[in-house]
């Protein structure tokens, strides 16, 4: 009678099966083929939420501009956010700042070779950390991500929410203990980079990208895990992993008002704490308007933002004595969806020329900075060049449809 393997013997006995596949199967990634601490940091953090695709020509240019982590340390905030502007996300490149001046001041800048170090840090949690001990420092410690637990649901046939945070521990325990059991069995002491713990993770990690997939049928006719796999011998690979149904999103309407003048855009910069916290958008108001209304709003908007002389360059505030006439032209609607938000944003080219509020066509009279207003009254606007909207001011993916 054939044993049923045990879900320990099933961890242990893929630590083999995972290094033999990824000898072959590895995929080519900048930050593996020079895995210094501080690439393997900004290349995970990068990587939380964007696809590998994307990330792999903005962490060449984020390294190419701050090649160390006192670059990092030293760099203007507006800056480090502009480089980051379309990955998403941005408190991650906050706390890539916020890490990088402690690493300056503590560990004369240069991540620690301990994982609770690392863990101590702002934006380094237990996936970043084990990444980063594994694969730079050789630490036996698992990574363990979306990809790990799909993997070792569908080998253990977990049949619950692999959300909770129960079957997170039983993981990390039980990997970790097969991967330190490996460690010491082997004689193999490896350069940095290509250690046992290192090539365990990254192999569970390209296994649950290119074949144990999250979404549509999984490979498992080429998994080097299917002679282990609970799962797929009892034919559940379709029905796991199981999560628990979130709650729909809520969605927000909003008007974006693209205000133009000789050549420059007018841009707000949102509130510090928040969502999109300290970028810089669009002046943008709640629920779709008319035209009609988006001048309106636009005109609100200027009271508040600009002084009289509608200057411009640096940045203003104060009321205008003189609303100036503008036309309005409706742009594409758009969506964008956060994490537990939706917007809905209908947009308009406001075009703004000098002009007093004479009651002609297209004008409107002085509106103090009402409630729509973005964060009225002390907010801080700039008139942007075109060159400047590309190289300085960092626009937020949400915005970025709105742009051109």
């Amino acid at each position: 009678m054939r044993k049923t393997k045990s879900a320990q013997e099933r961890f242990r006995e893929s630590i083999p099966a995972l290094l033999r596949w990824y000898e072959y199967n590895a995929r080519v990634l900048p930050w593996r083929e020079d895995p210094d601490p501080y690439h393997v940091w900004i290349s995970e953090i990068m990587l939380q939420q964007t696809r590998v695709e994307a990330v792999r020509g903005y962490y060449e240019r984020f390294l190419s501009e701050f090649p160390t982590i006192r670059a990092v340390a030293e760099a203007p905030e507006d800056r480090l956010v502009k480089m980051w502007e379309g990955l998403g996300y941005y408190s991650r490149v906050r706390n890539i700042a916020g890490a990088a001046k402690i690493l300056c001041e503590r560990y004369d800048g240069a991540l620690p070779a301990d994982y609770e170090l690392l863990r101590g840090l702002p934006g380094i949690g237990e996936y970043t950390a084990g990444a980063i001990a594994s694969m730079s420092f050789g630490i036996c410690v698992p990574a363990v991500d979306g990809n790990v637990l799909r993997v070792y649901a569908r080998l253990t046939a977990y049949r619950d929410d692999i959300r909770a945070e129960s079957f997170r521990r039983y993981v990390r325990e039980n990997l970790a203990a097969a991967m330190s059991e490996a460690d010491e069995a082997t004689d193999e002491r490896s350069a940095p980079g290509t250690s046992l713990p290192g090539r365990v993770n990254q192999a569970i990690m390209d296994i649950g990208a290119t074949v144990c997939i999250p979404n549509g049928k999984p490979h498992c006719d080429v998994c080097p895990l299917a002679h282990l796999c609970a799962a797929y011998a009892e034919d559940l690979t379709g029905e796991i992993p199981r999560k628990a149904e979130k709650k729909a999103r809520p969605v927000e309407r909003k008007t974006v008002l693209v205000i133009r003048r000789e050549g420059r855009v007018l841009l707000h910069r949102r509130p510090g704490k928040g969502l999109l916290a300290g970028l810089w958008e669009f002046p943008n108001v709640p629920d779709w308007r008319t035209s009609e209304g988006a001048k309106r709003s636009a005109a609100e908007v200027l009271a508040a933002a600009c002084r009289e002389d509608f200057p411009k360059d640096g940045r203003t505030a104060g009321s205008s004595a003189n609303t100036p006439r503008m036309r309005a032209h409706r742009l594409a609607d758009c969506r964008h969806v956060f994490s537990h938000i939706e917007w809905e944003m209908r947009g308009y080219r406001i075009e703004v020329d000098e002009g007093s509020a004479d009651g002609s066509d297209g004008t409107f009279p002085e509106y103090a900075a009402g409630r729509d207003v973005p964060g009225a009254p002390g907010s801080e606007y700039v008139w942007a060049t075109a060159e400047e909207l590309s190289g300085v001011y960092g626009l937020p993916s949400a915005f970025q449809y709105y742009k051109a």
